[in-house]
């Protein structure tokens, strides 16, 4: 698809040139591979992250409960989202049959979420729970919370030679995969812009995108990004069905 680098009259911030390439990746099927700290992962359309090295399936920012956390402050939202979050889980784990399952942190909304889920919620968490090996990553929203429902919390998770922690952190070493800045890339062809939720990555870390439907998302062109990839990152933006690749010149601003 062509794109363009200035729809409607707008100008994208200006990013520092790169000075070395990305790393290659592989466009399979409707997904993308590519090595982080030599580790084979795969960026899956649905936006979880596999390492089938270690049969290890990794979401992020799921937030559940986040309609029932804003039905209590007077905010009514369709109170749908913690079931559709865990369908797209239970669709990913019939087919991928992972080992274990790591929650990247914000795994429910707010500390209240484990003990305000209805009773069909809790028994499907529970069953995913009971097939395997689960983590969640201590986030900014939930803290230890969810450890309440089982398996365990982790303030940062090490598989192989990845690190994996809720808040990216500036200047951290190659391997680094993490979540909380919901990164989103806007990219403009045949006369529309479309802004979607992606990965961003840049060689050496990987930001994950939010996995929850009501989380929303910032523009991977936003300045909060620009410490944590100094040369541009490429995003691998969700398609509907598919991973699509843009590079850091080709992303626009909101």
């Amino acid at each position: 698809m062509p794109l363009l680098s200035n729809p409607a009259g707008k100008t994208p911030r200006p990013r520092k040139a790169s000075v070395r390439a990305l790393p290659p990746i592989a466009l399979v099927d409707n997904t993308i591979e590519f090595r982080l700290a030599d580790t084979l992962v795969t960026a899956l359309p649905d936006g979880a992250l596999w390492i089938a090295e270690s049969k290890t399936l990794i979401v992020s920012d799921v937030h559940f409960e986040k309609g029932a956390s804003f039905a209590r402050r007077g905010q009514m939202l369709p109170p749908y989202d913690t079931h559709v979050a865990l369908l797209k889980l239970t669709d990913l784990m019939l087919r991928l049959q992972p080992d274990i399952i790591v929650s990247l942190g914000d795994s429910f909304h707010d500390r209240l979420g484990p003990a305000t889920m209805d009773a069909r919620d809790r028994e499907l968490l529970q069953l995913l729970m009971s097939r395997c090996d689960w983590v969640w990553v201590e986030g900014n929203h939930d803290g230890k919370a969810p450890e309440t429902l089982g398996g365990v919390a982790r303030t940062v998770l090490h598989v192989g030679g990845l690190v994996l922690r809720h808040e990216p952190t500036e200047g951290a070493a190659p391997g680094e995969i993490a979540g909380h800045l919901h990164p989103c890339a806007k990219v403009s062809g045949r006369g529309r812009s479309v802004r979607r939720r992606c990965f961003a990555f840049d060689g050496e870390r990987l930001i994950m995108p939010a996995f929850g439907k009501f989380t929303g998302g910032l523009n991977l062109r936003d300045e909060a990004f620009e410490p944590l990839f100094p040369n541009g990152a490429l995003a691998l933006v969700l398609g509907k069905d598919r991973v699509m690749p843009a590079p850091s010149e080709r992303l626009l601003a909101d």
